[in-house]
């Protein structure tokens, strides 16, 4: 199996999460507002479209990593000379793959605080269960990262580099 189609198979399972995530989100509020309108109000509604909304913006920062679609200055590392801008690229990349792992690490510690915490509205699930959200897409985040690392050092090679492409073709 080629790099590309495993990479095209992360993205769709990416998008598979995130399409769950937003289509639940979407029914959850929708069936709140139904019953609040018909005058019986859901007493955790609001709280699981919270997680939800939470649950969201990580895994759609993991799919927005993965296409390269988040904000950033690659303006100074594009500047550079070939042989400095190898070097500038690979510690901007450990920078950031740094500190998901980093993030990885400390909200799993998290979530060894929060076993004993309980949601307000559901008691019987635990607040460890709805902050997973955060190791898990610091996982996801480092992998849409080293995904992209071949072609942007590939990239950061090439000396008539004068603008950023972006990291791969997505669908080819």
């Amino acid at each position: 199996m080629q790099l590309a189609s495993i990479r095209n198979a992360y993205e769709k399972f990416l998008e598979f999460i995130v399409i769950v995530l937003m289509a639940g989100l979407a029914i959850e509020v929708t069936v709140g507002v139904i019953f609040r309108t018909a005058g019986y109000s859901l007493v955790w509604y609001d709280e699981v479209a919270s997680i939800l909304l939470a649950w969201l913006t990580f895994y759609g920062a993991a799919l927005a990593a993965h296409k390269r679609a988040h904000i950033g200055f690659s303006g100074l590392v594009d500047s550079l000379r070939p042989a400095l801008r190898v070097p500038a690229m690979m510690l901007a990349e450990a920078c950031v793959i740094g500190f998901f792992i980093l993030l990885a690490y400390v909200g799993w510690g998290v979530m060894d605080v929060l076993a004993t915490d309980f949601l307000v509205s559901i008691p019987q699930v635990s607040v460890k269960y709805t902050q997973s959200v955060i190791p898990i897409s610091a996982v996801l985040f480092v992998i849409a990262e080293l995904f992209a690392l071949p072609h942007l050092l590939a990239q950061a090679r090439r000396p008539d580099m004068l603008r950023r492409e972006p990291a791969y073709e997505v669908n080819p």
